[in-house]
């Protein structure tokens, strides 16, 4: 994924994220990191900031703090809302079933449109995945692309341990396209002994 964003923005993942940003130099990128009072390390970070505090920090023309607002605007601002779906009744063997909610500011938008890279050489459509892994042990559990537009509702199924445990798991959601709009979310789930043979799990 890292590398699908690098190839798309045309640099490393060591590079400032403000480097995404028409008219930004790696100098004006260090100055930006280097702000008195608060660190501008972001896209987030700079669109926070006062109109005055921005112009001031950026020392540039009308016309090219347009640009920057263009791509601020089209910069994927999401909100991530999940929910282990009857988490009280998961069971040993089975399988644990997470809704995920997103939604969209589009900044009055009303789609999204190709992906703001001029470097690219061709127009690119955003991808967005949703991961659920377990850093304990390394795995990857499950994995799904989502098309996102405004709104979206995913359902995201994995097996439960074979054995209860109380098992921290991280959802990761991620983009192909953009550095820096990436989201990580932690989640317990308590894994209850397996069903006996005639006894019901008290799943629907």
């Amino acid at each position: 994924m890292e590398v699908s964003q690098m190839v798309t923005q045309e640099m490393w993942e060591r590079d400032s994220m403000l480097l995404q940003l028409p008219h930004f130099t790696k100098e004006l990128a260090k100055r930006c990191q280097e702000n008195p009072g608060k660190n501008i390390e972001t896209i987030f970070d700079l669109v926070e900031m006062e109109d005055d505090e921005r112009r001031q920090l950026l020392q540039m023309s009308d016309l090219q703090l347009l640009d920057i607002a263009k791509f601020c605007n089209r910069f994927p601002n999401i909100d991530l809302s999940y929910e282990v779906i009857d988490g009280e009744n998961v069971r040993a063997g089975e399988y644990v079933a997470l809704q995920v909610t997103l939604e969209r500011d589009l900044e009055g938008r009303t789609e999204v449109g190709p992906v703001d890279a001029p470097r690219h050489p061709k127009a690119k459509e955003e991808g967005w995945w949703l991961v659920v892994g377990d850093t304990k042990s390394n795995q990857l559990l499950v994995i799904k692309k989502v098309s996102l537009q405004r709104k979206a509702k995913v359902k995201l199924e994995f097996n439960a341990p074979a054995e209860a445990a109380r098992k921290t798991y991280t959802l990761y959601f991620m983009c192909d396209s953009y550095l820096g709009c990436e989201q990580e979310y932690n989640f317990t789930v308590d894994v209850k002994e397996a069903a006996g043979p005639h006894e019901d799990s008290g799943r629907e």
